[in-house]
């Protein structure tokens, strides 16, 4: 059993589907906080900040995991879109381009503290206009680093993948089961 300390659903799925029990309990941490533009360094706060939250309000009686994605593009960070307009000049940014998708995330229980930071980079053919006009009227880009879903709209616009594609989705769960103490080698 584990306390994912995040509000995703996307991180809860990877966590059911590969079997491990958890309770999903969101903690407040203010993103704006950090001045850091180095995606590495933005989701490494990010993520010591949510550790730090989560501990207090919950303590160590589960382990608590807690997890932050940014998309980088052209050595920008692009972060959750704020409204309509902003999801669609960050896809912009993406479309017929390069991006790396980078997590961390921190597991914590008494005795350990585990912490991973990894990215999965993705080439992107050209997004076609149609298709991203219904993307964001779907809203399915809200609450999404990038606005990207590379297991949704962007799916068919891969034309080369170097990583994990659950490190892309937010949990790098390959890396992370075995320090909660589930073997995903099933």
């Amino acid at each position: 059993m584990v306390r994912l300390c995040s509000n995703s659903e996307t991180r809860a799925k990877i966590l059911r589907n590969f079997g491990i029990d958890f309770i999903q309990s969101g903690v407040d941490f203010d993103e704006e906080s950090i001045k850091t533009a180095a995606p590495k360094s933005f989701v490494y706060e990010a993520v010591k900040g949510k550790l730090a939250a989560a501990e207090e309000k919950f303590g160590l009686d589960i382990p608590i995991l807690v997890a932050d994605t940014v998309v980088e593009a052209g050595g920008e960070i692009l972060r959750k879109a704020k409204n309509e307009e902003d999801a669609r000049d960050i896809l912009h940014k993406q479309s017929g381009g390069k991006i790396s998708i980078i997590t961390a995330a921190a597991l914590k229980k008494k005795g350990l503290l585990f912490w991973d930071i990894s990215a999965t980079e993705y080439i992107f053919g050209k997004f076609e206009q149609s298709d991203l006009e219904e993307y964001l009227k779907s809203g399915l880009w809200r609450g999404k680093a990038g606005a990207c879903m590379v297991e949704g709209f962007c799916k068919k616009y891969i034309k080369e993948v170097v990583g994990l594609e659950s490190t892309a989705m937010g949990l790098q769960i390959e890396k992370i089961a075995p320090w909660i103490g589930f073997n995903v080698l099933r």
